[in-house]
């Protein structure tokens, strides 16, 4: 170990493009599928997977995963034209390449707010090789997660780990520390006490705003922000403005159960690191408030298989894998060239 600081498709239809012209974007096609899924906390389940797959079929396949506000639209392509979660990483002569590599997504299960039981890391784990299953995709090349993405590729290297060559795994760990479970239980609180008055919309928007302070760093605010002000007889703060169009955004795109469920995922997560024998690349964030560093070495000495830790540090701690571009690249493309043993 180095250690280094029944089944149906649907086809939708194609969006105005805002990035560049549909001709020069990788194909790709999205649909959907039932399946059959055993959830460990709630028993069987039908649910619905929503998926993209852009670049070359036959290209090695890499599933790409983020936190739980991301979704299957990683980067335009010619299913979707608009900008997608991730093009920083995602696309033409970046890091995962669609000339180079089929790439995978799909929206988490619970994201659509239809189902409301405890929804698993491991759950999710099962959601994607069924998906694989129905793509006929025998092995992953790469799993590339991030956040509670990375929970999950650490699942699937566990339950699965037939379907995953290497997995990248980026702010996210074995467990949920208890300090971080606390924080989101008082988020999930706010929610509830906003459905209490039939407000549920503003207690998310309330959620989302306590949740972006974990996220960022104290840092990041001193050099964004100045001080407060008097405004019409009351303190106004200057981060208030950022947060309050950063809540109501989340809102209107996630459905109150979808962020409930998701939340509580993220509290259950708990795999052996021991159990775990495919390579794995971590990379942990020095100022992340969620994902201790700590946590990331403790798993790093616990994995089996050949393991590289990258150490970050970034002004935007648990965020960095959104914004820290070039430092993100260069792990990636270590991580996706690097010889593993069949």
């Amino acid at each position: 170990m180095s250690l280094v600081s029944s089944v149906c498709t649907v086809d939708l239809p194609l969006q105005a493009a805002d990035v560049e012209p549909e001709s020069l974007l990788p194909i790709a096609r999205r649909g959907e599928v039932d399946v059959a899924l055993a959830l460990r906390h709630a028993g069987p389940r039908r649910v619905r997977l929503r998926y993209e797959v852009a670049g070359d079929a036959s290209a090695p396949a890499v599933f790409v995963a983020g936190g739980i506000s991301a979704h299957r639209h990683v980067f335009a392509n010619a299913a979707d034209a608009s900008r997608g979660w991730w093009e920083s990483q995602v696309g033409a002569d970046r890091s995962i390449d669609p000339t180079a590599h089929c790439v995978v997504s799909f929206d988490w299960i619970g994201a659509d707010g239809t189902l409301d039981a405890p929804i698993d890391p491991a759950d999710q784990a099962d959601a994607i090789v069924a998906l694989l299953d129905h793509l006929k995709i025998r092995r992953l090349h790469a799993f590339v997660g991030s956040s509670y993405g990375a929970m999950v590729g650490l699942q699937l290297a566990s339950r699965h780990p037939a379907r995953v060559q290497r997995l990248v795994a980026i702010s996210g760990v074995h467990r949920a520390h208890p300090y971080s479970s606390a924080w989101r239980a008082l988020q999930r609180r706010a929610v509830q006490l906003g459905a209490l008055q039939c407000d549920g919309v503003d207690g998310l928007v309330l959620a989302r705003q306590l949740a972006l302070l974990s996220y960022r760093t104290p840092e990041e605010f001193e050099e964004r922000f100045g001080a407060a002000q008097v405004r019409e007889g009351r303190v106004h703060v200057p981060a208030e403005d950022y947060l309050d169009h950063a809540g109501q955004s989340y809102a209107s795109r996630t459905p109150v159960d979808a962020f409930l469920r998701l939340s509580e995922s993220i509290d259950l997560q708990d795999v052996a690191p021991e159990s775990i024998a495919t390579p794995v690349t971590l990379v942990a964030v020095e100022q992340d408030r969620l994902v201790p560093l700590a946590d990331a070495y403790a798993l790093a000495q616990r994995l089996r298989g050949e393991t590289r830790l990258r150490v970050l540090r970034s002004r935007y701690g648990h965020d960095a894998f959104l914004k820290e571009h070039d430092a993100i690249a260069a792990i990636l493309d270590e991580a996706l060239a690097a010889e593993v043993a069949a």
